[in-house]
């Protein structure tokens, strides 16, 4: 059974794939993966509730989850935070699995969503960053390549540019931050191994207790009857977005209108009334270049083959 290989290293204004290095794994630990914009904070809720199905959690959800290739975060700081972890830890990363050392102890999460939802996500997210968040993730010492563009607002333009480079020489989409089909790609050729789970977007929006019930098993956590409601709840969208600090903290100095802004909409299908017919012919052009037909389905409709 072939098993995956670090073979790049993904280095810019965002990520170190680097500091992955310095990590020192458990045999229980929890890896949370998406490109960007795919329910990365939706999944480590969803994880973090099933860790804490009795609400006894004291720090929002994403100062539990680091995020460990962040440049922009001090990595003395990140890994003694993991190190005085006594709970089980379950750790943020957006790298591809090409960017990683592979643990065959370490329990894998990969969530997928449709690019072109995706990208919708992605404009909110751009779109309101802080002129804080930009001189801080252009001035941390230790940048490779070239600085973090402001958003322009020409949503045609961006789209074109995500859709047709890559800010790595080995990628050819994902501009200006890395490659979201490459990533699947990644993930997707390994999805055979046992310690490998891809979850999709779409499938957490129109089965989410299913979905829940599913991740548990496969984490090995046995949650009580009595506590399911609420820990399904606990993860829905309407509640989260009730009080989004309670997941991801205060935002202010990243986001205009803080973690409210961070936690946006969480819907599908936004992209049909935005992307025109020449936008989806460069997507389809994109997904021809870099996936397979079967992951490139898989990222459209999840495991339901239904349209978002």
């Amino acid at each position: 059974m072939s098993v995956p290989a670090l073979t790049h290293i993904y280095q810019n204004h965002h990520l170190d794939s680097t500091r992955w290095e310095y990590f020192e794994p458990r045999s229980d630990d929890i890896v949370i993966s998406t490109s960007y914009k795919a329910g990365t904070t939706w999944m480590q809720t969803i994880v973090a509730n099933l860790l804490h199905p009795h609400d006894d959690m004291l720090l929002p959800v994403t100062e539990m989850s680091p995020w460990l290739d962040m440049r922009m975060y001090p990595l003395e700081g990140v890994l003694n935070q993991l190190k005085l972890q006594n709970d089980r830890r379950f750790i943020k990363t957006h790298l591809p699995l090409d960017g990683l050392s592979y643990h065959r102890d370490i329990r894998y999460i990969v969530v997928g969503r449709d690019a072109r939802d995706v990208f919708m996500s992605l404009l909110n997210h751009w779109g309101n960053h802080t002129d804080a968040f930009y001189e801080s993730m252009n001035g941390v010492a230790g940048r490779v390549g070239e600085v973090f563009p402001r958003y322009s607002g020409n949503v045609r333009a961006i789209w074109t540019d995500w859709m047709t480079k890559g800010w790595f020489d080995w990628e050819t989409e994902g501009y200006p931050y890395w490659g979201h089909m490459n990533h699947c790609m990644t993930w997707w050729k390994y999805r055979h191994l046992p310690n490998i789970k891809l979850v999709h977007y779409s499938d957490l929006l129109t089965a989410l207790e299913t979905q829940m019930r599913e991740i548990a098993e496969y984490l090995g956590i046995q949650i009580p009857n009595s506590r399911w409601p609420h820990v399904v709840d606990a993860c829905r969208f309407e509640t989260v977005k009730k009080n989004p600090e309670k997941v991801a903290g205060n935002k202010s100095f990243a986001f205009k209108g803080g973690a409210d802004t961070f936690i946006n909409k969480g819907t599908n299908g936004r992209w049909k009334h935005i992307l025109n017919e020449s936008d989806l012919a460069l997507y389809e052009a994109a997904k021809e270049r870099v996936m397979s037909k079967e992951a490139a389905m898989w990222l459209e409709t999840g495991w339901c083959r239904k349209s978002s």
